[in-house]
């Protein structure tokens, strides 16, 4: 049975190193730069972890200029073999309220700055050009795991997701919220992608917990999304994000990934077209 070490990438208000016991800081340099901040690696009852800032210390970084290439490389070379990211969303449905976690199965794209492929024709590290597959972008076992995680706390989520990420780092307009709901969107963020795309490059299995904070800007009488409501959410609620991850990362690691890793893998290096090839 494979080994099992899960990155945890936390979103705004979701980096709180004190859920790992043993902390110790990690500093990792990649051949893409450094990542948003040090490593934090420590432990979840007997299961080995990392946990990284997305947006580094003080949440100085906004959305585009997270290095997302950095965070995976550095998380896999401390030893990471799956990775649970947090993040915040607003809600392009009804039933889907604040408070509510969503746990991501599809993207649609909408960024246009952001570094989404460690093979960049530059050579160095990944040389050749790579056309991953990216049909089903999040790991539906990982999704799986944290969906029964959820049911077994009693945490009101839902199953199964598609996340519009927008560049950022402002909010939508609401000719834009509402042409994102038009199109089968469940949710809005600004950093689900790259992220799980190049984690795919990676072959690590990626999972995304959102949690929703609002409802966007579409509703006609509500209030529009702020950093002030974004926040107050978040307060109210990071204890279930807090909860689902201590239950789920040892159910994940009980499990044997040696096929899901292998096959990640296969794919991975499948995709890879070498120059002359």
């Amino acid at each position: 049975m494979a080994a099992v070490k899960i990155g945890i990438i936390g979103g705004t208000g979701l980096d709180d190193p004190d859920i790992l016991e043993d902390r110790q800081e990690i500093h990792v340099d990649t051949p893409y730069g450094k990542p948003s901040d040090a490593i934090i690696s420590g432990r979840m009852g007997p299961v080995p972890c990392l946990l990284l800032g997305r947006h580094g210390r003080g949440h100085s970084l906004p959305p585009s200029r997270i290095n997302y290439r950095a965070n995976l490389w550095a998380l896999r070379a401390a030893g990471a073999t799956h990775v649970l990211a947090t993040t915040a969303c607003g809600s392009l449905r009804e039933d889907i309220r604040p408070g509510d976690l969503v746990f991501l199965d599809q993207f649609i794209d909408r960024t246009t700055k952001r570094e989404q492929t460690f093979y960049d024709g530059a050579g160095g590290s990944a040389p050749g050009v790579c056309h991953i597959p990216i049909a089903e972008p999040f790991c539906p076992r990982l999704r799986q795991a944290l969906v029964a995680c959820a049911c077994e706390l009693g945490v009101r989520a839902h199953a199964a997701g598609t996340v519009v990420t927008i560049e950022g780092p402002r909010f939508s307009s609401r000719a834009e919220s509402r042409l994102f709901g038009a199109w089968g969107a469940h949710v809005v963020n600004m950093t689900s992608v790259p992220e799980c795309v190049l984690a795919r490059e990676l072959a690590l299995p990626y999972a995304a917990v959102a949690m929703v904070t609002d409802y966007d800007c579409w509703r006609d009488g509500d209030e529009p999304v702020s950093v002030e409501k974004v926040m107050a959410t978040f307060r109210q609620n990071a204890a279930k994000v807090t909860s689902l991850l201590v239950t789920a990362v040892p159910y994940i690691a009980a499990q044997d990934w040696s096929r899901t890793l292998q096959e990640l893998k296969d794919g991975a290096e499948a995709s890879v077209m070498l120059p002359n090839h």
